[in-house]
């Protein structure tokens, strides 16, 4: 039986047992048993109360964890859910490849980093730091006063890591999410700005939510061709994406124009280089918003992951 991880990354005094406490205490462990793997003791402690149903088991050494080690904990504790409190100075590749049981599933990687010495890890231990910020599937900046907030804007980590939710928690315990209209996760100052598969749906909401950026901006990306009878002038162009669950998958799309199209059945996978442009159209209830005009298209074969995930 698979068994979800949540994996919790970050060097001392990043604030990764604070968090732990602050989801136990709001009942994550309440509906079954977890098993909390500690490898990494710092000044905090967790709280008591919240451990109900959590056994703390501590690994102080990086080659204790082995998947025979590991398959022994679950054997004898029967966790629902694992958590893991991982130690700063081990490498996530290595939990990753040669560490975890096959049947512990990682659901999310959590990165929690003290803003202050963000720089300093970022130089000293560059690999080791940015392996935890490109692989998180959250990252928290703890106690951010505004030149920090500043700094790490301008720093752009989206370009880093797309898919992440980025939080920057200020010094009154309020936070406030990382991208704003400074920070755009793609590089604008490309000739043409090429759309990675995965994320197209990162890039489709930067520009349904900020089109300006991307005003006669060319991009480059592999998409489906829709042709939907209420737009007989333009073709859509997107991704079909699931939020949550099958149920729930949508198609992100773009409407679009060109002469190139007609050869394409529904739902073919075309290359398509095309240049933004705000325009009105019916698609957008009589609202300005992005229109790509093709420039080029070409047949191509679908990516390996089909359907986005967010």
């Amino acid at each position: 039986m698979d068994i979800p991880v949540y994996l919790f990354a970050g060097f001392l005094d990043g604030g990764k047992t604070t968090f732990i406490n602050g989801i136990l205490q709001d009942g994550f462990a309440r509906d079954g048993r977890t098993l909390l793997i500690c490898c990494e003791e710092g000044a905090e402690e967790y709280d008591p109360k919240a451990l109900r149903n959590v056994t703390v088991v501590t690994v102080e050494e990086e080659d204790d964890m082995t998947p025979a080690f590991l398959k022994q904990l679950e054997k004898k504790h029967r966790p629902k859910q694992i958590l893991i409190e991982f130690n700063g100075m081990w490498s996530l590749q290595k939990l990753y490849q040669d560490t975890l049981p096959d049947n512990w599933v990682l659901y999310q990687i959590m990165t929690m980093v003290e803003a202050s010495t963000f720089d300093v890890y970022a130089k000293n231990l560059g690999q080791l730091m940015m392996e935890k910020i490109t692989n998180a599937d959250m990252i928290v900046f703890n106690r951010c006063d505004e030149a920090l907030r500043t700094s790490l804007r301008q720093r752009n980590l989206k370009m880093v890591n797309r898919r992440a939710n980025i939080y920057l928690e200020n010094l009154d315990g309020t936070s406030e999410d990382y991208a704003d209209d400074t920070v755009c996760p793609f590089d604008l100052e490309q000739d043409v700005i090429e759309i990675p598969d995965d994320d197209f749906g990162v890039w489709y909401v930067d520009v349904m939510e900020h089109p300006e950026r991307y005003v006669g901006k060319a991009i480059r990306a592999k998409t489906v061709v829709c042709h939907l009878p209420k737009y007989p002038d333009n073709v859509i162009l997107g991704r079909f994406a699931m939020t949550c669950c099958v149920e729930d998958i949508t198609f992100l799309g773009l409407v679009s124009t060109g002469d190139s199209f007609a050869a394409f059945e529904n739902r073919a996978w075309a290359d398509v280089t095309g240049v933004i442009r705000l325009e009105s159209h019916k698609a957008y209830e009589g609202e300005d918003g992005p229109v790509l005009h093709v420039t080029a298209v070409s047949p191509t074969d679908k990516p390996k992951q089909e359907v986005l995930t967010f």
